[in-house]
């Protein structure tokens, strides 16, 4: 089946296919690169840098330093009144912040994203997303927005005791994700990028190995638990694969910083945790678990807008293929 991505015959349907492979048994059963690609060579996964920071929190919250329920402290909500002060971790693990923010990844439209990528946000990308006003009443409305991780990602620097220095706070955030995940994890191919400001852009800049990115997505299908050690705390899965939010755009459901399915019914509603729950990335950059088959599905590549349909039927059947 993983055969087809790397077909040149399916690339103007599927697009480019640089990496893939399948966990099963927390084993590798099936594993293809691209070329010029190895097991070792670190690709970028753009959102599913995302995920790796909801597991960020987690940590923090098993040590006792993070309440999610609790407002975030961030500078730009300072001011007496701001009513952005009631933002919690929780909203924004759940992209409920109610912040303004516009996702769109096309030159010529309005695009928060690309301004905070791109623009005049690149120096300092939590700082822009936290500057922004608020749109909605905190906790009311989905609206997923890359800002909204970087905003996570710079508080996680301020809990593990990081000033505003950014050569500190560079080092703190990287210091803490190798001895506290990457290491653990054997993740020896991941390679976090930071802005000007010191920090960790967390929306889209997490680069590693296939491999590396499986062991991640283990990670999430055992729980939180590596071997014999509790990485994330109890319940912390749990709560990214339950679906809260339906996105609008495309009838995806949204847990905490993870997309949840139930099935084959991807447009569906319910409580409890998604039979399905991946880490999705800009052009189709997938970390999927799959706990009814202990697989673990791994996709790196190029899979352009127009060729979304075309690559989601064919991303079924890999699923449909795990799971007979």
């Amino acid at each position: 089946m993983l055969d087809q991505a790397f077909d040149p015959a399916s690339a103007d349907s599927l697009g480019e296919t640089l990496a893939c492979l399948v966990v099963q048994g927390g084993l590798i059963v099936e594993e293809r690169y691209a070329a010029e690609v190895t097991a070792q060579t670190p690709l970028i996964s753009w959102s599913v840098g995302k995920s790796i920071t909801q597991a960020a929190v987690g940590i923090l919250v098993a040590d006792g330093l993070l309440d999610p329920t609790m407002p975030v402290d961030a500078p730009e909500w300072q001011s007496a009144g701001d009513p952005r002060q009631a933002i919690t971790m929780n909203d924004l693990l759940e992209m409920r912040s109610g912040l303004q923010f516009v996702e769109d990844y096309v030159d010529d439209q309005e695009s928060d994203c690309l301004e905070m990528l791109f623009g005049s946000g690149t120096h300092d990308v939590a700082g822009y997303a936290a500057s922004r006003p608020l749109e909605h009443s905190v906790g009311s409305v989905f609206n997923y927005s890359s800002g909204t991780t970087n905003i996570i990602a710079r508080h996680v620097a301020h809990v593990l005791g990081a000033g505003a220095d950014p050569a500190e706070r560079r080092r703190v955030m990287l210091e803490f994700l190798q001895e506290r995940l990457f290491g653990p994890l054997g993740m020896s191919t991941a390679e976090p990028r930071f802005d000007a400001a010191g920090t960790f852009i967390g929306s889209s800049y997490l680069f590693a190995s296939a491999q590396d990115f499986a062991r991640f997505g283990l990670l999430y299908l055992r729980d939180g638990v590596w071997g014999s050690q509790r990485i994330l705390p109890e319940g912390w899965v749990n709560a990214a694969r339950t679906a809260v939010s339906v996105d609008p755009d495309d009838g995806w459901l949204y847990g905490q910083h993870w997309w949840v399915r139930r099935g084959s019914a991807t447009n569906s509603r319910g409580t409890g945790p998604g039979e399905i729950f991946w880490a999705n990335g800009y052009e189709k950059q997938i970390v999927m678990c799959i706990p009814n088959s202990d697989t673990v599905l791994v996709r790196l590549g190029k899979t352009t807008a127009d060729q979304r349909d075309s690559f989601e039927s064919y991303w079924d059947q890999v699923i449909a293929a795990c799971t007979d």
